[in-house]
């Protein structure tokens, strides 16, 4: 299993890593270059139904198909959520006629909602446990 961590490398700045070699600059809105975590939590969302999206959308549309996922979704800062999140999957379906352009839909929407792990973690809720160790 691929093991996560972040690193703090400054004031509300830190670096998140991966086992296998990936890193991200996270931090607050106020750092420059830099994504927030409730941005990445949106961009994992996005990235999620877009490659549960995948298979299905190149096997109908050829494997050089153009496709762009956009979320969106305000924090409450009263309860420090985000109660809507909003995706856009942008795709040009033009080449299909009407009727083949909405089965595609259909099944682009089951495969998003079958097995994208971030989405259906979102709706249903999910479980934290903190731990915090000392010297």
């Amino acid at each position: 299993m691929t093991e996560l961590w972040v690193q703090r490398t400054g004031s509300r700045r830190y670096v998140g890593q991966s086992s296998r070699g990936a890193s991200v600059q996270i931090g607050s809105e106020d750092v420059e270059g830099v994504f927030t975590p409730g941005e990445l939590l949106k961009i994992a969302l996005a990235a999620c139904s877009g490659m549960s999206s995948d298979v299905t959308l190149a096997r109908r549309l050829g494997d050089d198909y153009d496709a762009t996922v956009r979320v969106s979704g305000a924090a409450d800062r009263e309860t420090e959520t985000y109660p809507v999140l909003d995706e856009v999957l942008e795709i040009d379906l033009s080449e299909l006629d009407p009727e083949a352009a909405q089965r595609l839909l259909v099944v682009v929407e089951r495969a998003i909602d079958r097995v994208c792990t971030v989405g259906r973690t979102l709706k249903a809720g999910t479980q934290v446990n903190l731990t915090i160790e000392t010297d």
